[in-house]
């Protein structure tokens, strides 16, 4: 790992965010290979690429919002 700074951001109903120098493991601590510096990560367990985010939570998003309007 380098010096690079990492920076983590939560969205809203979204990912989390990850940049910058971060090494990712899975539950039984082998290294994940992000094959990129900045990735999303999953946090609605929707994902069908877990951990990473597919974009899962968009379509919850839109549910929630159309069955408010129903309502």
């Amino acid at each position: 790992m380098s010096d690079a700074e990492t920076v983590i951001r939560a969205y809203e109903d979204g990912p989390l965010l990850v940049r910058g120098d971060f090494e990712l493991l899975d539950e039984q601590g082998n290294r994940i290979d992000p094959q990129r510096g900045t990735i999303a990560l999953c946090r609605c367990d929707r994902s069908a690429q877990k951990p990473f985010c597919d974009g899962s939570h968009a379509l919850v998003r839109r549910g929630k919002a159309a069955r408010a309007a129903r309502a």
